[in-house]
């Protein structure tokens, strides 16, 4: 049988230096970062969330159907005059400061 002819020695060598090579930039990367005063890594602030849209659930007993609207007011379909408010949208939470 013969060895994978990917492992031989150069191979490994290689990549024992190119390991090296990496940690060093990290090295000097978190050392210019330390002088500098800046912290983190460098990766742009994430995005404002959006507002999760606003949906109301409204349910009718007698004829176990279910109806979601985006105002809160009841909802008029004809025949059904039964809407029970099952769900609101979630309050907004105070950010934290």
């Amino acid at each position: 049988m013969s060895p994978r002819p990917a492992m031989y020695r150069g191979d490994r060598r290689r990549k024992e230096e190119a390991r090296k090579a990496k940690q060093e930039a990290k090295r000097q990367r978190r050392l210019e970062r330390k002088e500098s005063g800046v912290s983190g890594p460098e990766i742009e602030a994430p995005p404002e969330p959006a507002e999760a849209p606003t949906e109301y659930v409204w349910f009718s007993p007698s004829k176990n159907r279910t109806l979601t609207t985006r105002t809160a007011a009841q909802p008029v379909v004809a025949g059904i005059d039964d809407w029970v408010l099952l769900t609101e949208p979630p309050k907004p939470s105070k950010p934290l400061a």
